[in-house]
C-alpha cells in the first residue's frame, strides 16, 4: 500500500467495536478477510489495495470482530451472524449504502451471508475459495484448519508457530515473510481461543441460488482449507458465476498471484 490508510472505529450492539480503515475515492469496495490467528484487513490484502485505489474504487479494509484492532471479547461463540451483524453495522455507520464486497475463506462466507441478508446492499462478489458453503465439522477435517486449530489451541503458541500457520496458506513459503508474521504474531497475542475453538459457522450451500448478483470466484489448486468442490456448488446455484483457478497456489490467490487477481478482477467490475 502506497497510500496512507484512515481510520475510525464505530462501537456497534454488544458494545463491541469494529475498526474500519479505507482509502482511495469512487464506489465502495469491501475487503473481508478470512481467519486464523493473526488476520486482519491490512495483512490480508495490503498487496491487492493501491490497485483496486489506481482502478478508481474507494477501498475499505475492516478487521472482523476478534481480529486485527476491533473488539476481541472472551467467552462468546463467534458465529457467521456475529461477524456479519457487526461488519454490516460497521459499514452503515461509516455511511456505506452499497458496496462490492471481497471475501477470502471466512470473510467469502460473511460476504455471502451479508448477500443473503441485505441483497440490495451488495452490488457485486468476489469470493476466494470461500468458506461456510460446506459443514463446519467438514472445514475442521481439513489439513490446514486442522493443523490451525490444534496449534492456536495449545499453550506454547509462539512465533514459529505463527510462520508454520502462514506457510499453510500458500503454495510457495516465500510470501512468508518475516515482517507479514511479526505483524501477524502481534495481533494473535491479543487474541482469545475462542476465536478459532468457538467458531460456529452454517452451510449456506442451500441458498446460494438465491444470489443474483454477478459473482467472480478465485481458487487455488493447492488449496489446504476449502475443499475444491465447492467451485462446483456456485456453478450449480448460481445464475451469474465465473472462477479462474491456478495451479501451484495454496489459500491465498491474492498473495501469491496478486498482479493477476487484481487484473482479473478489475476487468470483472469494469464489464
Amino acid at each position: 500500500m502506497t497510500q496512507e490508510l484512515s481510520r475510525k472505529t464505530y462501537g456497534v450492539t454488544g458494545g463491541h467495536c469494529i475498526s474500519v480503515a479505507e482509502v482511495g475515492i469512487g464506489p465502495v469496495i469491501v475487503f473481508v478477510h478470512g481467519s486464523g490467528p493473526g488476520a486482519s484487513g491490512a495483512s490480508n490484502f495490503r498487496q491487492n489495495v493501491q490497485a483496486f485505489v489506481d482502478g478508481g474504487y474507494r477501498v475499505i479494509l475492516p478487521d472482523l470482530i476478534g481480529y486485527g484492532q476491533s473488539s476481541k471479547p472472551e467467552g462468546i461463540d463467534y458465529t457467521l451472524g456475529l461477524f456479519t451483524d457487526t461488519l454490516h453495522e460497521a459499514l452503515t455507520a461509516h455511511g456505506v449504502e452499497r458496496a462490492i464486497l471481497v471475501g477470502n475463506s471466512l470473510g467469502g462466507g460473511i460476504a455471502l451471508q451479508m448477500a443473503l441478508d441485505h441483497p440490495d446492499f451488495v452490488d457485486r462478489l468476489i469470493l476466494m475459495a470461500p468458506g461456510c458453503i460446506h459443514e463446519r465439522e467438514d472445514y475442521f477435517r481439513m489439513p490446514g484448519i486442522a493443523g490451525m486449530v490444534s496449534s492456536f489451541g495449545g499453550p506454547d503458541f509462539n512465533e514459529e508457530e505463527q510462520r508454520r500457520l502462514i506457510t499453510n496458506l500458500v503454495h510457495d513459503p516465500v510470501h512468508v515473510t518475516d515482517a507479514l508474521v511479526k505483524e501477524r504474531f502481534a495481533v494473535a497475542r491479543t487474541q482469545p481461543k475462542d476465536v478459532i475453538m468457538r467458531m460456529r459457522t452454517p452451510n449456506l450451500a442451500p441458498r446460494l441460488g438465491e444470489l443474483k448478483m454477478p459473482i467472480l470466484l478465485f481458487w487455488g489448486f493447492n488449496e489446504r482449507f476449502m475443499p475444491l468442490e465447492g467451485i462446483n456448488l456456485f456453478f450449480e446455484a448460481c445464475e451469474d458465476v465465473r472462477c479462474v483457478t491456478f495451479n501451484k497456489v495454496g489459500h491465498w490467490v491474492q498473495v501469491e498471484r496478486a498482479e493477476e487477481f487484481n487484473r482479473y478482477a478489475l476487468d470483472f467490475l469494469h464489464g
